[in-house]
């Protein structure tokens, strides 16, 4: 499904790596990452929105909707490489320094991006997620079973991927039901389904990273003390009263110009409520 207010391209990103681009609007720029189990397709109300004022980039990650979906090596799936993706599709379409907002998967490239590149971003919007060295630590007890597929994911290439195979729409589809406090239009839906169900491999080694390259990478920041040097706005879901954590106090060990926003709608946040992600974003780029 291609959005009819959206323009799309393709954009070689590495060697063999072409990635599914769509684009809107006129203006500074603002490049959306998407997350699990969806594509750019989420952004559809948000862009809308934005486009007014922004040159809204929103790509298909490496691995997702109809972008490549290199077999893995190792580093192919770090939100390092995923990052570097991210900066050189702002690049192809003119653009050296951007903001950056992203959503679940999408969140953990952005903020791999902004540490890696603070050059190239200059805002930094996180949704509903932790990062990756605090999501595990924050995941124990039986309250862990809520993340049971990221376990699932973190294993050793086979099995995982012969299981979501097997049921691949069940899978992704229970993600979509228990993560939403309102269906999504049944078009959007299977649209999300057929991604994904095209995408298991490459899925399960997105999730694989987040377990193994992505925490190296992590722990070595947090070690050398890095942060994310521009104005982050984060929002989330009241995870840390349900799990027992301080979400915006985690967060603000990693980005200090940090404005942390609570929502009360379900995870799909920029499709159940974007006219305030819409504004988040655009508050923070007034930062």
């Amino acid at each position: 499904m291609n959005h009819t207010a959206f323009d799309h391209q393709r954009v070689q990103v590495d060697d063999g790596v072409e990635l599914n681009v769509a684009t809107t609007g006129h203006g500074s720029p603002v490049v959306l990452l998407h997350g699990f189990p969806q594509t750019h397709l989420m952004w559809r109300h948000v862009a809308a929105d934005l486009a007014a004022d922004h040159t809204v980039i929103m790509p298909d990650l490496r691995g997702y909707g109809d972008s490549d979906k290199p077999a893995d090596t190792g580093l192919t799936y770090a939100k390092r490489t995923m990052g570097a993706d991210v900066v050189e599709v702002a690049r192809a379409l003119g653009h050296d320094r951007f903001a950056l907002a992203g959503h679940d998967r999408g969140a953990l490239v952005a903020f791999r991006t902004g540490l890696d590149h603070p050059r190239h971003v200059t805002h930094l919007a996180s949704l509903d997620v932790l990062p990756t060295l605090d999501m595990w630590d924050v995941m124990r007890g039986t309250s862990a079973a809520i993340g049971f597929h990221l376990f699932l994911m973190a294993q050793p290439p086979g099995l995982a991927e012969q299981m979501i195979g097997a049921v691949p729409d069940a899978f992704f589809g229970h993600f979509l039901d228990i993560w939403s406090q309102k269906p999504f239009p049944e078009d959007v839906r299977a649209e999300y389904l057929r991604a994904s169900r095209e995408a298991v491999t490459s899925i399960v080694a997105d999730y694989r990273a987040s377990a193994t390259i992505d925490v190296e990478h992590d722990t070595a920041d947090r070690n050398a003390g890095a942060l994310l040097e521009m104005p982050v706005t984060v929002l989330q879901q009241d995870w840390g009263a349900a799990l027992g954590f301080d979400a915006e106090g985690l967060w603000r060990a990693w980005a200090p110009d940090l404005d942390h926003r609570t929502v009360s709608c379900g995870h799909f946040m920029a499709e159940e409520a974007p006219d305030v992600v819409s504004q988040a974003i655009r508050d923070l780029m007034k930062r």
